[in-house]
């Protein structure tokens, strides 16, 4: 099991900026580690991802609502991932929960995710 540890997030006006920071214990293989936010008013929702390790190249994935605007990246261990949240917007608010799981492609869906961080609030104001 990997253990995740999140830190970041804030409050920011509309089109601010913030970062998160996932960071997780070692692992060898392919997986895939990314973000999802959640609202009282909906559920878990995906907000992007990156299937990496293994050797093979990263590759990025984000939700439409915050492409463009949101970047991931990764420390040069990859042990650290990064969302750098530019823009923000008022719907971009809520709890952001850093979640791994150890095969890439996997990351779009929270029913399958079993290694999740503490959540990091991101509150943006209008």
């Amino acid at each position: 099991q990997v253990k995740l540890r999140e830190s970041g997030g804030g409050s920011v006006q509309t089109g601010g900026s913030l970062r998160l920071v996932c960071a997780k214990s070692p692992y060898s293989g392919r997986y895939c580690m990314g973000w999802f936010r959640q609202t009282p008013q909906k559920d878990r929702e995906w907000v992007g991802h990156i299937d990496a390790g293994g050797g093979l190249p990263t590759y990025q994935y984000y939700a439409d609502s915050v492409k463009g605007r949101f970047t991931l990246s990764q420390d040069d261990d990859e042990n650290i991932l990064f969302l750098q949240m530019n823009s923000l917007k008022p719907e971009d608010t809520g709890m952001y929960v850093c979640a791994f799981y150890p095969r890439p492609g996997y990351c779009y869906t929270p029913t399958l995710i079993e290694d999740w961080g503490q959540g990091a609030q991101v509150t943006v104001s209008s």
